[in-house]
């Protein structure tokens, strides 16, 4: 899977769990950025694009994001 393709995928998984079709992500975007992006949203998107990629995530590889491309690089070696 490639950047783009993955950024796409969650970019609809952001819009299905915050309902908000209006969301455009970039490598750059926060939560700060997005609207209703808060702690209890946050875990809701990790549980999504972890069942919907079937991947799993370590508590450590998410505090370690800072923005939505440090999400998508940590999918790509996954």
């Amino acid at each position: 899977m490639e950047k783009q393709e993955i950024l796409t995928k969650i970019e609809a998984i952001f819009r299905d769990v915050l309902d908000d079709e209006n969301i455009h992500l970039t490598d750059a975007t926060t939560a700060n950025d997005v609207e209703g992006w808060d702690s209890l949203t946050h875990i809701q998107l990790i549980v999504a694009i972890e069942k919907a990629l079937k991947i799993k995530f370590t508590s450590k590889e998410i505090l370690s994001w800072k923005n939505v491309g440090e999400m998508v690089d940590c999918i790509l070696h996954k």
